[in-house]
């Protein structure tokens, strides 16, 4: 970074949620609930997929890192101290730390659900050569190049980030540092970084979009060539309610970076980034794990299993 950045602004001012002062301690206990099911909720699932061997396969795999994701990307503890401490600055390199995991988390999020709706049209399209196809070793190659891809997706926003300067206002409407409310701040050009966001992170949302709506088709196909009651059911039951978070995360992120309705920051962009960033990461255990019949013998095992230890 180079130190005219640093020389023009030293930290930033997070203003937080929009609500009351009366109000504070109300939304501190909600977020910190909700923050605390994320963590929780995520850390079991990894725990369990790593104790039960019979949760060793390649969706599970792909499940354990899309935990892992949400329980790291989630900007909620700065928000948290902000409104129990009232003190709102961040430093700028703090800002930037935390807008690159950001991007880090939110594009790996990406690549996984796309990931993960490979695996599924795999599992129901091609039911016998399900294990050949999906080898561990194209599993790693699958979870590695998603996160080397997000990494360096991230590290091409910071390195542009960083050639920006800030003259006079620092105050950031918003509860963590995004970089499309940034780039309304800074006084310098910005058309780079704004074409760069729009061409390259709209390849890599459209790529994995395509992909997790082609499998989806795939396998609605497949299952209405021989249809029965019982078949559309389950299959509704388990896509339906991921499919729900799949348009409710690429809904929130196009409206933000896609379709922004004036260049003032508004409240439904903070509603937005509240759902992609603290909701979808909350539904992570219910949706994918917790419903599912392995995950709950699972957990019964572990639970039966803690009972034995603590007697």
């Amino acid at each position: 970074m180079r130190s005219e950045n640093q020389s023009s602004v030293s930290e930033f001012f997070l203003l937080g949620l929009p609500i009351r002062p009366e109000e504070q301690s109300v939304f501190f206990a909600l977020f910190l609930g909700m923050y605390l099911t994320i963590v929780l909720g995520n850390l079991l699932i990894i725990l369990l997929l790593r104790l039960d061997s019979h949760l060793h396969t390649p969706m599970y795999f792909f499940v354990s890192h899309l935990a892992l994701s949400h329980v790291s990307f989630s900007s909620v503890p700065k928000m948290l101290m902000n409104m129990q401490t009232q003190q709102l600055s961040i430093s700028y390199v703090g800002c930037v730390s935390q807008m690159y995991f950001f991007i880090l988390f939110v594009c790996l999020d990406n690549f996984l659900l796309a990931v993960m709706a490979y695996d599924r049209y795999v599992a129901v399209c091609h039911p016998l050569h399900y294990t050949t196809v999906m080898r561990k070793e194209l599993c790693v190659l699958l979870v590695a190049g998603s996160w080397f891809f997000s990494c360096a997706h991230a590290l091409l926003h910071t390195v542009l980030f960083s050639h920006l300067s800030f003259c006079a206002d620092n105050t950031i409407p918003h509860f963590f540092c995004d970089l499309t409310v940034l780039l309304k701040l800074t006084c310098s050009d910005t058309s780079l970084n704004e074409l760069v966001i729009f061409i390259e992170g709209g390849v890599f949302a459209f790529l994995s979009f395509t992909t997790i709506l082609g499998s989806y088709i795939c396998i609605g196909v497949t299952i209405l060539r021989v249809p029965s009651i019982k078949r559309i059911c389950k299959a509704l039951s388990t896509c339906g309610s991921h499919l729900f978070v799949v348009f409710l995360y690429y809904g929130t992120l196009a409206m933000i970076y896609f379709f922004p309705s004036s260049n003032s920051f508004k409240v439904k962009d903070i509603i937005a980034s509240v759902m992609y960033t603290v909701v979808t990461p909350m539904l992570n255990p219910f949706i994918y794990s917790l419903r599912n019949r392995d995950m709950k013998l699972a957990l019964g095992v572990l639970y039966r299993r803690g009972i034995i230890f603590a007697t």
